[in-house]
């Protein structure tokens, strides 16, 4: 860990990208970690807070959309044989074609707040042949929403930073419950409003 963050100190933006975009392609990068640090870099005034969300963001579209596209290219059975180098199993792509089939599109903007999850849902969306603008739309403003999150938790807690693992586990189960009561809310109003609307055509 502390190789990583040296490292990241040293390189800073440019290190952001790189590592997030390995990270949610599924090798073992602790990212909501990186995301604090750089959060605490921004505090401690060695990083710029625009320049280190359009890093991180464009890091982690690179790595969910590289996934999406070996979901399309290739077959279950390939990704699987090769997959052991990404910490892919049969098991969570089958936990997370299930919650993709059951929660629909949104899993891919909640699903990075959910640990061990947001790994996969670019694949599985892949896998099922999802368009890439439908594909685009819910999976990069989730992107967007998850490194905003963990920076500002960085800039926030500032030199406390290091004692916030078990805080950030916290705050990603709750990202994770809010993001999924927004995405209720949302479906339910857009519903509401669209059989109101209908109604008043009749």
């Amino acid at each position: 860990m502390q190789t990583l963050l040296a490292w990241l100190t040293q390189h800073g933006y440019s290190g952001l990208f790189f590592l997030l975009m390995l990270g949610i392609l599924g090798l073992p990068v602790p990212d909501e970690t990186l995301l604090v640090f750089c959060g605490y870099l921004i505090y401690k005034g060695q990083l710029l807070a625009l320049p280190a969300f359009v890093s991180g963001f464009a890091g982690s579209m690179c790595g969910i959309t590289l996934s999406y596209f070996l979901g399309l290219k290739f077959s279950r059975e390939v990704i699987f044989r090769y997959g052991k180098y990404l910490r892919l199993t049969p098991k969570h792509v089958d936990d997370v074609t299930r919650w993709f089939y059951r929660f629909g599109l949104w899993l891919l903007s909640v699903g990075y707040f959910i640990p061990g999850v947001r790994h996969f849902t670019a694949l599985v969306a892949g896998m099922s042949q999802l368009s890439v603008r439908r594909f685009a739309a819910f999976a990069y403003p989730g992107a967007a929403v998850w490194v905003a999150t963990f920076l500002t938790l960085g800039y926030l807690f500032g030199d406390g930073w290091e004692h916030t693992s078990e805080l950030v586990h916290r705050y990603s189960l709750i990202g994770a419950g809010v993001a999924a009561t927004a995405v209720a809310l949302f479906w339910f109003v857009r519903r509401f409003l669209f059989a109101s609307h209908r109604s008043g055509h009749r």
